[in-house]
Protein backbone atom coordinates (compact mmCIF):
# COMPACT_ATOMS: atom_id res chain seq x y z
CA UNK A 1 0.00 0.00 0.00
CA UNK A 2 2.75 2.52 0.90
CA UNK A 3 4.74 1.46 -2.11
CA UNK A 4 1.62 2.23 -4.43
CA UNK A 5 1.03 5.64 -2.86
CA UNK A 6 4.93 6.64 -3.61
CA UNK A 7 4.90 5.45 -6.93
CA UNK A 8 1.54 7.26 -7.01
CA UNK A 9 3.47 10.68 -5.49
CA UNK A 10 6.25 10.05 -7.30
CA UNK A 11 3.97 10.05 -11.20
CA UNK A 12 2.24 12.74 -9.91
CA UNK A 13 5.67 14.75 -9.56
CA UNK A 14 6.56 14.06 -12.52
CA UNK A 15 3.36 15.32 -14.55
CA UNK A 16 3.87 18.14 -12.39
CA UNK A 17 7.43 18.62 -14.15
CA UNK A 18 6.72 17.97 -18.02
CA UNK A 19 3.34 20.76 -17.42
CA UNK A 20 6.29 23.12 -15.61
CA UNK A 21 8.31 22.74 -18.77
CA UNK A 22 5.70 22.87 -20.71
CA UNK A 23 4.36 26.24 -19.27
CA UNK A 24 8.00 28.19 -19.15
CA UNK A 25 8.84 27.11 -22.89
CA UNK A 26 5.54 28.62 -24.18
CA UNK A 27 6.06 31.77 -22.72
CA UNK A 28 9.62 32.25 -24.52
CA UNK A 29 7.53 34.12 -27.54
CA UNK A 30 5.89 36.30 -25.33
CA UNK A 31 8.89 37.14 -23.84
CA UNK A 32 11.15 37.45 -27.06
CA UNK A 33 8.42 40.28 -28.18
CA UNK A 34 9.51 42.46 -25.04
CA UNK A 35 12.87 42.97 -26.95
CA UNK A 36 11.38 43.27 -30.62
CA UNK A 37 14.40 45.82 -31.38
CA UNK A 38 16.85 43.14 -31.22
CA UNK A 39 17.42 40.44 -34.31
CA UNK A 40 15.47 37.41 -33.37
CA UNK A 41 18.50 35.47 -34.85
CA UNK A 42 20.05 36.95 -32.24
CA UNK A 43 17.50 35.78 -29.22
CA UNK A 44 17.56 32.37 -30.54
CA UNK A 45 21.49 32.29 -30.51
CA UNK A 46 21.67 33.30 -26.83
CA UNK A 47 18.60 31.73 -25.88
CA UNK A 48 19.83 27.76 -26.92
CA UNK A 49 23.42 28.76 -27.11
CA UNK A 50 23.76 29.73 -23.21
CA UNK A 51 21.30 27.23 -22.30
CA UNK A 52 22.96 23.66 -23.91
CA UNK A 53 26.34 25.43 -22.71
CA UNK A 54 24.89 25.06 -18.90
CA UNK A 55 23.35 21.63 -20.00
CA UNK A 56 26.62 20.58 -20.94
CA UNK A 57 28.15 21.87 -17.73
CA UNK A 58 25.34 20.31 -15.66
CA UNK A 59 25.93 16.98 -17.30
CA UNK A 60 30.05 17.50 -17.55
CA UNK A 61 30.99 14.15 -15.64
CA UNK A 62 28.55 11.68 -17.43
CA UNK A 63 29.77 13.51 -20.60
CA UNK A 64 33.77 12.35 -20.04
CA UNK A 65 32.27 8.91 -18.65
CA UNK A 66 30.64 8.61 -22.04
CA UNK A 67 33.19 10.15 -24.65
CA UNK A 68 33.84 6.90 -26.16
CA UNK A 69 30.90 6.10 -26.68
CA UNK A 70 29.93 9.16 -28.10
CA UNK A 71 32.69 9.66 -30.08
CA UNK A 72 31.91 6.49 -31.62
CA UNK A 73 29.06 7.69 -33.38
CA UNK A 74 30.01 11.15 -34.05
CA UNK A 75 28.42 11.73 -37.65
CA UNK A 76 25.16 11.71 -35.75
CA UNK A 77 26.31 13.81 -32.93
CA UNK A 78 27.61 16.53 -35.39
CA UNK A 79 23.96 16.42 -37.64
CA UNK A 80 22.54 16.59 -34.27
CA UNK A 81 24.00 19.45 -32.69
CA UNK A 82 23.60 21.06 -36.47
CA UNK A 83 20.52 20.74 -36.22
CA UNK A 84 19.92 22.09 -32.44
CA UNK A 85 21.58 25.47 -33.51
CA UNK A 86 19.21 25.21 -36.40
CA UNK A 87 16.06 25.03 -34.70
CA UNK A 88 16.60 28.18 -32.40
CA UNK A 89 17.24 30.74 -35.21
CA UNK A 90 14.15 29.47 -37.53
CA UNK A 91 11.39 29.02 -34.37
CA UNK A 92 12.46 32.74 -33.22
CA UNK A 93 12.33 33.98 -36.56
CA UNK A 94 8.83 32.22 -37.43
CA UNK A 95 7.36 33.63 -33.94
CA UNK A 96 8.91 37.37 -35.18
CA UNK A 97 7.12 37.39 -38.11
CA UNK A 98 4.19 35.00 -38.29
CA UNK A 99 3.21 35.79 -34.75
CA UNK A 100 3.94 34.55 -31.71
CA UNK A 101 0.74 32.19 -31.49
CA UNK A 102 0.92 30.79 -34.90
CA UNK A 103 5.09 30.90 -34.92
CA UNK A 104 4.81 28.63 -31.50
CA UNK A 105 1.73 26.28 -32.85
CA UNK A 106 2.87 25.61 -36.32
CA UNK A 107 6.98 24.87 -35.18
CA UNK A 108 5.36 22.20 -32.83
CA UNK A 109 3.06 20.81 -35.01
CA UNK A 110 5.39 19.95 -37.54
CA UNK A 111 7.61 18.03 -35.84
CA UNK A 112 6.00 14.90 -34.56
CA UNK A 113 5.35 14.15 -38.86
CA UNK A 114 8.70 14.88 -38.96
CA UNK A 115 9.97 12.53 -36.47
CA UNK A 116 7.41 9.58 -38.30
CA UNK A 117 8.44 10.80 -41.93
CA UNK A 118 12.43 9.70 -40.80
CA UNK A 119 11.59 6.97 -39.31
CA UNK A 120 10.13 5.95 -42.51
CA UNK A 121 13.24 6.53 -44.60
CA UNK A 122 16.07 5.97 -42.50
CA UNK A 123 14.54 2.52 -40.71
CA UNK A 124 12.23 1.55 -42.90
CA UNK A 125 9.93 1.55 -40.11
CA UNK A 126 6.46 2.52 -41.70
CA UNK A 127 4.48 3.80 -38.95
CA UNK A 128 2.45 5.57 -41.56
CA UNK A 129 -1.41 4.82 -40.88
CA UNK A 130 -4.90 5.82 -40.73
CA UNK A 131 -4.62 8.15 -37.67
CA UNK A 132 -1.15 9.37 -38.70
CA UNK A 133 -2.62 10.47 -42.33
CA UNK A 134 -5.69 12.20 -40.47
CA UNK A 135 -4.27 13.27 -38.06
CA UNK A 136 -2.06 15.42 -40.57
CA UNK A 137 -4.96 16.06 -42.83
CA UNK A 138 -6.62 17.88 -39.73
CA UNK A 139 -2.97 19.72 -39.12
CA UNK A 140 -2.80 21.07 -42.49
CA UNK A 141 -6.25 22.14 -42.66
CA UNK A 142 -5.80 23.67 -39.00
CA UNK A 143 -2.62 25.54 -40.39
CA UNK A 144 -3.82 27.52 -43.20
CA UNK A 145 -6.89 28.52 -40.95
CA UNK A 146 -4.97 29.88 -38.59
CA UNK A 147 -2.45 32.26 -40.84
CA UNK A 148 -5.81 33.13 -43.47
CA UNK A 149 -7.43 33.64 -39.74
CA UNK A 150 -4.67 36.01 -38.97
CA UNK A 151 -4.25 37.79 -42.61
CA UNK A 152 -8.02 38.32 -43.16
CA UNK A 153 -8.06 40.26 -39.62
CA UNK A 154 -5.18 41.83 -39.80
CA UNK A 155 -6.29 43.65 -43.54
CA UNK A 156 -2.53 43.55 -43.93
CA UNK A 157 -0.26 45.08 -46.83
CA UNK A 158 1.37 42.32 -49.55
CA UNK A 159 4.89 42.39 -47.80
CA UNK A 160 3.54 42.17 -44.55
CA UNK A 161 1.37 39.19 -45.88
CA UNK A 162 4.81 37.52 -47.65
CA UNK A 163 6.56 38.27 -43.83
CA UNK A 164 3.93 35.68 -42.48
CA UNK A 165 4.52 33.26 -44.79
CA UNK A 166 8.10 33.39 -44.61
CA UNK A 167 7.46 33.00 -40.94
CA UNK A 168 5.13 30.13 -41.29
CA UNK A 169 7.92 28.25 -43.24
CA UNK A 170 10.31 29.10 -40.65
CA UNK A 171 7.78 27.17 -38.19
CA UNK A 172 7.94 24.39 -40.42
CA UNK A 173 11.51 24.41 -40.52
CA UNK A 174 11.84 24.77 -36.76
CA UNK A 175 9.92 21.87 -36.12
CA UNK A 176 11.93 19.26 -38.82
CA UNK A 177 15.22 20.47 -37.32
CA UNK A 178 13.64 19.66 -33.66
CA UNK A 179 12.45 16.02 -35.24
CA UNK A 180 15.98 15.42 -36.25
CA UNK A 181 17.75 15.86 -33.60
CA UNK A 182 15.38 14.37 -31.24
CA UNK A 183 15.39 11.26 -33.56
CA UNK A 184 18.91 11.17 -33.58
CA UNK A 185 19.07 11.17 -29.62
CA UNK A 186 16.49 8.19 -29.60
CA UNK A 187 18.84 6.32 -31.77
CA UNK A 188 21.98 7.30 -29.58
CA UNK A 189 20.04 6.38 -26.27
CA UNK A 190 19.05 2.99 -28.24
CA UNK A 191 22.76 2.22 -29.29
CA UNK A 192 23.53 1.98 -25.11
CA UNK A 193 24.64 5.75 -24.95
CA UNK A 194 23.06 6.89 -21.72
CA UNK A 195 20.05 9.73 -22.31
CA UNK A 196 22.30 12.75 -20.42
CA UNK A 197 25.07 11.94 -22.66
CA UNK A 198 23.55 12.00 -25.70
CA UNK A 199 21.60 14.62 -25.57
CA UNK A 200 24.05 17.66 -23.73
CA UNK A 201 26.75 16.47 -26.06
CA UNK A 202 24.52 17.41 -28.97
CA UNK A 203 23.59 20.75 -27.29
CA UNK A 204 27.14 21.48 -26.43
CA UNK A 205 27.57 21.16 -30.21
CA UNK A 206 24.56 23.37 -30.91
CA UNK A 207 26.57 26.20 -28.45
CA UNK A 208 29.31 25.97 -29.73
CA UNK A 209 27.80 27.18 -33.03
CA UNK A 210 25.18 29.60 -31.71
CA UNK A 211 27.25 31.63 -29.07
CA UNK A 212 29.80 32.86 -32.15
CA UNK A 213 27.09 33.45 -34.19
CA UNK A 214 26.38 36.48 -31.72
CA UNK A 215 29.38 38.21 -33.02
CA UNK A 216 27.26 38.75 -36.53
CA UNK A 217 23.69 39.45 -35.02
CA UNK A 218 23.98 40.15 -31.06
CA UNK A 219 24.93 43.60 -31.63
CA UNK A 220 22.35 45.02 -29.04
CA UNK A 221 22.13 42.20 -27.22
CA UNK A 222 23.43 43.78 -23.89
CA UNK A 223 22.46 47.62 -25.00
CA UNK A 224 20.07 48.14 -21.98
CA UNK A 225 18.76 46.24 -18.58
CA UNK A 226 15.96 45.40 -20.15
CA UNK A 227 17.74 43.48 -23.17
CA UNK A 228 19.85 41.69 -20.39
CA UNK A 229 16.89 40.86 -18.33
CA UNK A 230 14.97 39.12 -21.68
CA UNK A 231 17.93 36.92 -22.98
CA UNK A 232 19.20 35.93 -19.41
CA UNK A 233 15.83 34.74 -18.42
CA UNK A 234 15.45 33.08 -22.15
CA UNK A 235 18.73 31.09 -21.13
CA UNK A 236 18.29 30.18 -17.64
CA UNK A 237 14.62 29.41 -17.51
CA UNK A 238 13.05 28.09 -20.46
CA UNK A 239 15.80 26.13 -21.95
CA UNK A 240 17.98 25.60 -18.88
CA UNK A 241 15.44 25.31 -16.20
CA UNK A 242 12.50 23.89 -18.34
CA UNK A 243 14.98 20.80 -19.76
CA UNK A 244 15.95 19.59 -16.91
CA UNK A 245 11.97 20.01 -15.17
CA UNK A 246 11.15 17.80 -18.43
CA UNK A 247 14.35 15.19 -17.91
CA UNK A 248 13.03 15.11 -14.26
CA UNK A 249 9.42 14.14 -15.55
CA UNK A 250 10.49 11.53 -17.80
CA UNK A 251 11.77 9.60 -14.93
CA UNK A 252 8.42 9.28 -13.74
CA UNK A 253 5.77 9.66 -17.13
CA UNK A 254 6.13 7.76 -20.00
CA UNK A 255 6.70 9.01 -23.10
CA UNK A 256 3.58 8.88 -24.93
CA UNK A 257 1.77 10.50 -21.68
CA UNK A 258 4.39 13.55 -21.65
CA UNK A 259 4.29 13.90 -25.26
CA UNK A 260 0.71 14.68 -24.79
CA UNK A 261 1.27 16.99 -22.02
CA UNK A 262 3.50 19.23 -23.59
CA UNK A 263 0.95 19.69 -25.50
CA UNK A 264 0.38 22.57 -22.98
CA UNK A 265 2.99 24.75 -24.58
CA UNK A 266 1.05 26.13 -27.77
CA UNK A 267 -2.21 26.43 -25.11
CA UNK A 268 0.28 28.53 -23.20
CA UNK A 269 1.75 30.77 -25.83
CA UNK A 270 -1.54 31.74 -27.70
CA UNK A 271 -2.65 32.79 -24.73
CA UNK A 272 -0.14 34.76 -23.64
CA UNK A 273 0.38 35.75 -27.08
CA UNK A 274 -3.76 37.80 -26.83
CA UNK A 275 -3.39 38.49 -23.56
CA UNK A 276 -0.05 40.04 -22.80
CA UNK A 277 1.16 40.50 -26.32
CA UNK A 278 -2.19 42.19 -27.85
CA UNK A 279 -1.92 39.96 -30.70
CA UNK A 280 -5.37 39.55 -32.47
CA UNK A 281 -6.54 36.11 -33.64
CA UNK A 282 -10.19 35.76 -35.57
CA UNK A 283 -12.48 32.95 -34.94
CA UNK A 284 -11.03 31.08 -37.74
CA UNK A 285 -7.65 31.35 -36.56
CA UNK A 286 -8.82 29.65 -32.93
CA UNK A 287 -10.61 26.90 -34.90
CA UNK A 288 -7.47 26.29 -36.84
CA UNK A 289 -5.27 26.01 -33.49
CA UNK A 290 -8.64 23.50 -31.84
CA UNK A 291 -7.72 21.70 -35.06
CA UNK A 292 -4.02 21.61 -34.80
CA UNK A 293 -4.26 20.66 -30.63
CA UNK A 294 -6.76 17.75 -31.77
CA UNK A 295 -4.80 17.17 -34.37
CA UNK A 296 -1.65 16.63 -32.05
CA UNK A 297 -3.48 15.10 -29.61
CA UNK A 298 -4.37 12.37 -32.35
CA UNK A 299 -0.33 11.61 -32.73
CA UNK A 300 0.31 11.34 -29.21
CA UNK A 301 -2.40 8.85 -28.62
CA UNK A 302 -1.10 6.92 -31.76
CA UNK A 303 2.22 7.04 -30.67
Amino acid sequence: MAHSIHLEKQSRHGVLAVLLASFLWGTTGTVASFASQLNPLAIGAFAMGVGGLLQALQARSQLRQDIAQLLQVKPRLLLGGMAIAIYPLAFYSSMKLAGVAAGTVISIATAPFATVVLECVLTRNNTINRRWLISFALGVVGVVMLTSGNAADAAEGQSQALGKMIGVLLGLVAGVAYAIYAWLAKSMIDQGIPSESAMSGMFAIGAAVLIPSLLLTGQHLFASVHNILVVSYMALVPMFIGYLAFGFGLRYVNASKATLLTLFEPVVAAVLAVVIVGEQISLLGWAGIALIMFCLFLQARGS
